[in-house]
């Protein structure tokens, strides 16, 4: 069985970006997160089902017209959460092109934390034609809410990350932090969880979190704080496999209620990308390699109610900029993006397709072997 994708060919104005390539999540999927490997193949999961539990499906292939039979992500049936956007399955390759997801478990999870729900991870068979039994990786930081997200490396590295409360603390969002599971071995086996943020700078309950991990044993946590005062957009970044983190703000916002945002990363030849949004904008920040504290604002794009910002970079330095519009609880909205050249100066006008968007829908975008980029709805 292959299944076909149906493509919008969007070509950008000449000489002010690569082609875009709008993509449908397959079989009438929601929540699509994709990759490219180094070899230039493309990897891909999505979900079906029921919002408040469903299941997280692969596929794969060399080219993005056809990919593979679909192989179901989760062992256990309907044990994924798509509600409010911000909770799905997140992916990872690592070098040697082995997909890793993870994701926040529904009340169908198993197994369980002995309070609240599972942070559950899996990785594909070495046969390719499986994924391992799903494994709970909370052991004592409880109270996961808003998801969280994971990162390889080329090295074995495979970093899960979610943001909550200590086991059996109920202080609030104040009392929260950020928690990684490392494993050195390619996700056979994870550490115990630690926490790596600053104490007292709490984490936003409902908002996603996004993790990277680039070369020489880089890792950036990029999530929303929640200090009482504020909810600032927050990088953590390591140079040290994870080890030991510095933290820095890239986006304040004196607000006390909950955005329920998602942020985005990627990296381009000389910096860390960061994506975030705030009052309806987008905001597309740089930190200088090897990611050193302190960023320069590259762009903000005026839109309208704008929201879940994804970003890809390519190898010509061109980033994609997408995000939603319109979008909330329970509702759908509007497609929309602009391509930014090397100079970080230049773009494309935003272009918008109304409806794009289907309830608890998400982006993902990649940018392909020849330059083009493929966005995914």
């Amino acid at each position: 069985m292959i299944v076909a994708l149906i493509f919008l060919f969007v070509g950008a104005a000449v000489g002010l970006g690569a082609e875009v390539r709008l993509a449908r999540t397959p079989n009438g999927g929601i929540q699509p997160q994709a990759a490219v490997d180094k070899n230039g193949k493309l990897h891909l999961i999505y979900f079906k089902g029921e919002p408040i539990r469903g299941d997280v499906w692969y596929v794969s292939g060399a080219s993005v017209e056809e990919l593979s039979k679909p192989i179901r992500v989760n062992s256990v049936p309907r044990s994924v959460i798509a509600t409010g956007s911000i909770r799905g399955a997140h992916l990872a390759v690592d070098g040697e092109g082995r997909p890793h997801v993870a994701w926040m478990g529904s009340d169908q999870a198993q197994p369980r934390p002995k309070s609240g729900a599972p942070m559950l991870y899996t990785r594909l068979n070495a046969a390719g034609d499986a994924f391992e039994a799903q494994r709970n990786l909370v052991t004592w930081a409880t109270g996961l809410d808003g998801g969280g997200s994971l990162a390889a490396d080329r090295d074995g590295n495979v970093y899960v990350a979610w943001h909550a409360g200590p086991e059996g603390h109920d202080a609030g969002e104040q009392a929260r932090g950020v928690f990684v599971a490392t494993s050195r071995d390619s996700g056979k086996t994870f550490a115990r969880e630690r926490r790596v943020d600053e104490p007292k700078m709490g984490a936003c309950g409902c908002c996603g979190m996004r993790a990277f991990a680039g070369e020489s044993g880089r890792l950036a946590l990029l999530y929303r704080t929640a200090n009482g005062k504020s909810r600032d957009m927050t990088l953590l970044t390591s140079s040290d496999k994870g080890e030991s983190f510095k933290s820095m703000i890239v986006g304040r916002w004196e607000i006390d209620t909950c955005p329920m945002s998602d942020p985005g990363l990627a990296e381009s030849n000389d910096r860390l990308l960061v994506v975030t949004g705030r009052k309806g904008r987008i905001r597309l920040n740089g930190v200088p390699n090897p990611w050193k504290v302190g960023f320069a604002p590259i762009n903000s794009l005026a839109s309208k109610d704008a929201r879940l910002p994804v970003v890809a970079n390519n190898r010509k330095g061109e980033t994609l900029i997408a995000w939603t519009e319109g979008t909330g609880w329970d509702r759908g909205g509007t497609l929309a993006w602009q391509v930014t050249q090397s100079d970080w100066l230049t773009s494309t006008e935003p272009r918008r397709i109304k409806g794009a968007i289907p309830v608890w829908g998400i982006l993902s975008a990649v940018a392909l072997p020849d330059g083009d980029f493929v966005l995914f709805h």
